[in-house]
Parts: structure tokens; sequence; C-alpha cells
């Protein structure tokens, strides 16, 4: 797990949103900077944080390897959680349990990938996330996730 339950939150029943990030993401900043930038993980989670505080919502954020604690997150946020923001790495294009997970949540989920997916290698233009997302956000770098977090204050507030 990386970072940890933020207080306060404006969103339905007082829960926050969970941010959570797959495999590979704590390489942020050392990994491919050319197409991921040089932004590190605490540099999204400080944006995810910034956000939540400027829009009323609690930032629960979150980061692992393993798809099945991934998926785990998912059913904890399913309970716990008022939306998902997930940026699932190389498990949206692979984990149809983590696409089942988000499907049984009945919350709002973002998806959100740093890079633009469909102009890359083949494989990646099928997002099996996506699928069951409620928007994606592709190809924004870190930015994607401030974009998430209005989009989920969005929907809130329609609710």
């Amino acid at each position: 797990m990386f970072g940890g339950l933020r207080a306060a939150s404006a969103a339905p029943g007082g829960k926050s949103v969970y941010v959570l990030n797959g495999p590979n993401m704590d390489l942020l900043g050392k990994r491919q900077p050319e197409l991921y930038g040089r932004e590190t993980l605490q540099d999204v989670e400080r944006l995810c944080r910034e956000t939540g505080d400027r829009l009323g919502l609690g930032v629960e954020f979150r980061q692992t390897n393993s798809e099945g604690a991934l998926v785990d997150h998912v059913h904890e946020a399913r309970e716990k959680a008022s939306a998902i923001v997930i940026n699932a790495a190389a498990y949206a294009h692979t984990s149809v349990a983590l696409q089942d997970a988000l499907h049984a949540c009945e919350i709002p989920v973002i998806e959100v990938h740093m890079t633009n997916t469909f102009k890359r290698e083949a494989y990646r233009h099928t997002d099996y996330t996506a699928q069951v997302a409620t928007a994606q956000i592709n190809g924004c770098g870190a930015n994607g996730y401030r974009l998430a977090l209005e989009q989920v204050r969005h929907l809130l507030d329609k609710a």
C-alpha cells in the first residue's frame, strides 16, 4: 500500500475517493520518463490530495504491483468509497478479474492512463477496465488524475 487515509470529505456519507494505482506506477519518474514524465508517484499523490482538498473530497491513495491486491482494494472501495479513480496500468489490458471487481461496484469509476494507449502497442488497445468504467482519461500525464477527481466531484454533485 502507498499513502494513507485522508480524513474529511464532502462526498456522500463522508466517504473518500479511492485512487488506485497498478503495477510499476511506483517507478514513475524513473521508468521511461520520455513516456510517463518526470513526476514521481509521490508527486501524483500530492496532486491528488491537493485536488481533493480543493474539491472537498477525501483521498485514499494506494499503489500495488499485485493483481490480487488491486482487486482487494477495489472490493474495499466498493464498500467504503464514494468513487474510484484507477490507473490499473498493464492490468487494464490483461485482467478480467479486475474488470469483474470494477463491474461489481455501484459507484463511479474513472480510469486514468498517463499515456495515450491508443497511440502505443496494439495489445494496449484492448482495455478491460475501460469497458466497465464510468469514464476514461487517456494521455494527459499526471494531470489526468486531477481531471478524474474533478469528474468525480461533478458526478457526485449530480447524484
